[in-house]
């Protein structure tokens, strides 16, 4: 049945992408982004979902490396990283490679110190208006929420069919699309000066922010491969996990609740026929 819908869905897809295209082709206003997010595997989907803590760990590693020094993560904090499977020395020794902003000290200053574990990731840049003007105008988004802000609506009927495939991963679909989906403008698209093109974007047909990912950019560990999609799966992966670091919890509280309410509703039943079977109607 899932298979099915999932059919379903991706022929609304294709017939959703035909129309744009027409639009596009008769000269009318595009509809961003020009090309919708392909829905992709995660081991988060679904209502037994899990995260993939190898994945987790792969992705916090792509995000130091790659996205760090522009994007933030104000909302995590290094102690909620033993939830990755790190253990509490290496969080602590994970934490010490940052300074955070503490105060104010006996002379009423403001000083930087290093940060302990239950500190949270410090901002790349002072203020907003510093990581705008670094960045060409446009202040980097701070990522700690990003998997659950941001995403593409579907429309119909994809809305319905999703109620029944219970699919709510378009953030993370959105994000990983985006990570990929840099490629040349085509000619008859011009962007502006220190934008660059991607079909994905959901704000328009280029962003100012450069491709992040290159391939073997960041070196793994565990053997797996170091291409830009790989990377984009694994820190989108854990983005996701800190937009919303207690989905495994919700999700087993969630089966509970639902075997309970099927339970009593059986015993509301069988009462119901216990105390009216031998009344007369």
């Amino acid at each position: 049945m899932k298979t099915v819908l999932k059919g379903i869905a991706a022929l609304g897809f294709v017939v959703g992408a035909t129309m744009m295209a027409g639009a596009a082709e008769e000269g009318e206003t595009p509809h961003y982004p020009l090309i919708k997010p392909v829905e992709q595997d995660w081991s988060f989907a679904g209502p037994f979902g899990h995260y993939d803590r190898g994945a987790l760990q792969r992705g916090l590693k792509v995000y130091r490396e790659s996205c760090a020094a522009c994007h933030g993560l104000e909302r995590v904090a290094f102690r909620t990283l033993e939830d990755l499977g790190y253990s509490e020395p290496q969080v602590r020794a994970l934490a010490a490679e940052y300074e955070v902003e503490d105060g104010p000290d006996a002379a009423g200053d403001m000083f930087m110190r290093t940060a302990i574990p239950s500190d949270y990731f410090p901002s790349p840049f002072a203020n907003t208006a510093a990581a705008a003007a670094s960045n060409n105008g446009a202040a980097p988004p701070d990522l700690s929420l990003i998997a659950k802000s941001r995403a593409v609506e579907r429309g119909f009927p994809l809305f319905v069919i999703d109620i029944f495939t219970q699919y709510a991963e378009s953030g993370p679909d959105y994000l990983y699309n985006l990570l990929v989906g840099y490629e040349d403008a085509p000619a008859d698209v011009e962007i502006q000066p220190g934008t660059y093109y991607n079909p994905h974007f959901v704000a328009g047909p280029a962003l100012s922010m450069p491709p992040p990912l290159q391939e073997g950019a960041v070196s793994y560990d565990d053997g797996s491969p170091e291409t830009v999609e790989q990377y984009a799966h694994d820190v989108t992966q854990f983005l996701m996990w800190a937009a919303e670091p207690h989905m495994e919890d919700r999700k087993s509280m969630g089966f509970v609740v639902m075997l309970f309410l099927i339970g009593f509703a059986v015993l509301v039943y069988l009462t119901k026929r216990k105390i009216w079977a031998n009344v007369a109607h």
